[in-house]
């Protein structure tokens, strides 16, 4: 981000169950970075995998946000509103042999692949032509042995190289709905976002995201992956895994300990209401002393 140009940050949680404490500290720390720099904080619902949706749950999110005094710019961005550009953005990656049809299952790819960092690694059985007697099933981007590097701005710089660590990725299901990767890059170009501030989990597909930025000629924003929070079995707190809610009755005590999560110490006068917690939270916001998750 140049000095010139003005922070812009996101929140986009996906609509499958409530707000859980991991959300939370992944909501404040974006929050945080953004309103401690003057920028602008935007939402954005990432409500394009129906199968894993609940009803009624994107606007659950909001009213937690809201009650527990988070305040955003502009309108809330529903990425079910923006399939076209997704499928403008494959369909470019197509035309210009960037991206692939592939015939192959799950099945086939657990067979033939092998282990990488996030599962096994897409052979490239169809990159060279696939079987035409076979139905088409997903759309893939070609990768290349390149090294894909990014400054993160906790981890410091990451590196990852496509090939190898992930093979030929998925833009577009074989249940036709775009994958995350490709909405995600559209979507941040498209809002202008400056820098992303979200969960660690994230940090393994960021290469993705920064390829795909190269190929579609999208800006590419800074990076800042936030700790992650564990449930006693050490694996991360998700609505799938059925993680509690906040608590709306008590929204000051959960910000608390999600500002303890990231490092942040409170004054010796601890605020008492929202108000409070807002003004030392924004004012005293230090990203030098968020944890730096270990793998």
């Amino acid at each position: 981000m140049t000095n010139t140009s003005k922070y812009r940050g996101r929140f986009a949680p996906s609509p499958s169950g409530p707000l859980h404490f991991g959300s939370l500290v992944a909501a404040l720390g974006s929050y945080l970075d953004a309103r401690s720099l003057k920028g602008d904080w935007l939402l954005r619902m990432e409500d394009i995998d129906p199968p894993r949706e609940k009803p009624g749950a994107a606007d659950a999110i909001l009213k937690t946000l809201e009650l527990f005094g988070f305040e955003w710019d502009g309108s809330v961005l529903y990425q079910s509103s923006r399939i076209e550009a997704y499928r403008e953005a494959a369909g470019y990656l197509l035309s210009t042999g960037l991206a692939y049809p592939c015939s192959c299952s799950r099945r086939e790819i657990d067979k033939t692949g092998k282990p990488g960092p996030e599962g096994i690694v897409y052979p490239g059985t169809c990159r060279n032509g696939r079987d035409p007697s076979r139905d088409v099933r997903t759309l893939r981007v070609i990768t290349d042995s390149a090294e894909i590097s990014f400054p993160d701005l906790i981890h410091g710089r990451f590196r990852q190289d496509l090939e190898q660590d992930v093979g030929d990725f998925i833009v577009r299901r074989a249940d036709g709905l775009y994958a995350y990767q490709l909405a995600v890059v559209v979507d941040d170009a498209f809002q202008n976002i400056t820098r992303i501030v979200r969960g660690s989990d994230l940090l393994f597909s960021t290469p993705r995201q920064v390829y795909l930025q190269q190929l579609l000629g999208l800006p590419q924003p800074e990076y800042s992956h936030l700790p992650l929070v564990m449930d006693e079995d050490g694996r991360k707190l998700s609505k799938q895994s059925l993680a509690w809610p906040v608590d709306s009755n008590d929204p000051l005590q959960g910000l608390l300990q999600a500002a303890h999560f990231l490092g942040q110490i409170p004054p010796v006068d601890i605020p008492s209401n929202l108000a409070e917690f807002w003004e030392w939270s924004i004012s005293g916001w230090d990203s030098s002393a968020v944890p730096v998750q270990q793998f």
